[in-house]
């Protein structure tokens, strides 16, 4: 199906509406690293030295659950490497000969942020921890996190100076793994049942997330803390269908000041009427009782910060013409509303009537005339 395409009330922001850490309005934090954003947009709400490089502990294995689940063949049962499950720190409680699957390592990941959980997954997926390690950093050069690497599938760090990110990068790094459903399951759990062990039984995992049930919206994401990175925190939440991320690094008050910059950032939101919604259309049919077709876009409304709306990018997609018949309600076209960049609502264009197939009223005349020359044919 072929579609003409043009602009309306193009605008692009290239700069996002962002909020001073020292507005008189905005709650005081603790963090040495910060940021809200916009998960659809990636729109910056509030920053505190976002983009300075620091440790991030466990909020490290969003990255090595988000390649696990890229891997696939989550419930094939497997023995855990012996090696790889000997490890300090948080643990799921992996034994030598444990038989587990990735999606319970997932599990162990992300709820009790087990360090063997990690190892064993990086073992299974790579074949090491040092070449799942490569494939981390690959996957942060891919999503453009510049400020980004890793050292460790876990998070431990008191080896290493080289194993640092930023909360800009963390918060994007988050607003991508969101996307995949598994994820958002595993994350927003409070407690999970998994079975594993030699041989497997079932259990309870309990995650580390004390934001989950306490903050109003919030659905994930992971906790961290080392001695050298302080307390770490990347959480999600919903509200009103709209996701922000927020991110502290290195913050001795992290529940608390989730719970502000989220109260805060939502307070400037609104659900607002985007652009050119209910336009009208005139459409040619071809091969109709009727010329045109009048049509019609839904009516659409976007959670976004207050007076936002008009700067939306609206590209319109809608078939030169069609053919007869034409129902009312038939498809024909689709506005997309994009801002800052990232695509945050469609619309289906639509008939507003019918059109039926034009019938000659000299229908019966060319039947004769057909005749006929079926006749001198056949005496031909």
């Amino acid at each position: 199906m072929r579609f003409l395409s043009f602009v309306l009330g193009s605008v692009l922001l290239l700069s996002g509406f962002q909020i001073s850490a020292q507005a008189v309005d905005l709650p005081e934090i603790s963090a040495k690293g910060a940021v809200v954003i916009d998960a659809d947009t990636e729109e910056v709400l509030f920053s505190e030295s976002k983009d300075e490089r620091l440790p991030m502990a466990s909020t490290t294995k969003i990255m090595s659950v988000l390649l696990v689940l890229e891997h696939g063949e989550l419930d094939e049962e497997f023995v855990v490497d012996s090696e790889a499950i000997k490890t300090e720190g948080s643990s799921m409680g992996l034994q030598e000969g444990d038989i587990v699957t990735l999606r319970e390592l997932c599990c162990g990941m992300l709820l009790p942020s087990g360090n063997d959980a990690a190892n064993a997954a990086a073992v299974r997926v790579a074949g090491s921890v040092e070449n799942f390690v490569g494939r981390m950093n690959d996957k942060a050069h891919e999503l453009g996190l510049k400020d980004t690497h890793f050292v460790t599938p876990s998070g431990l760090d008191d080896n290493t100076d080289e194993h640092y990110s930023t909360a800009y990068d963390m918060a994007r790094l988050a607003a991508e793994a969101i996307k995949d459903p598994d994820f958002c399951k595993i994350c927003s759990s409070p407690s999970m049942p998994v079975e594993f062990g030699a041989p497997p039984y079932r259990r309870v995992l309990y995650n580390t997330n004390k934001l989950l049930g306490s903050c109003d919206g919030v659905f994930g994401v992971k906790t961290g803390f080392t001695d050298k990175a302080g307390r770490c925190l990347v959480s999600a939440c919903k509200r009103d269908g709209k996701t922000l991320i927020c991110v502290t690094l290195n913050d001795r008050n992290d529940w608390e000041d989730h719970k502000a910059l989220y109260d805060r950032c939502y307070s400037y939101y609104s659900r607002q009427l985007l652009p050119k919604s209910s336009i009208t259309f005139e459409i040619s049919v071809v091969g109709g009782n009727a010329d045109i077709v009048n049509c019609t876009s839904e009516t659409v409304f976007a959670v976004m910060l207050r007076d936002k709306a008009q700067k939306c990018d609206v590209n319109v997609y809608i078939q030169p013409f069609v053919y007869a018949p034409v129902n009312n309600g038939d498809k024909v076209g689709q506005i997309v509303y994009s801002y800052n960049g990232f695509e945050i609502a469609r619309a289906d264009i639509t008939a507003d009537s019918s059109v039926n197939k034009y019938e000659s009223s000299k229908k019966n005349d060319t039947s004769l005339i057909d005749v006929f020359m079926d006749i001198i044919d056949f005496i031909i």
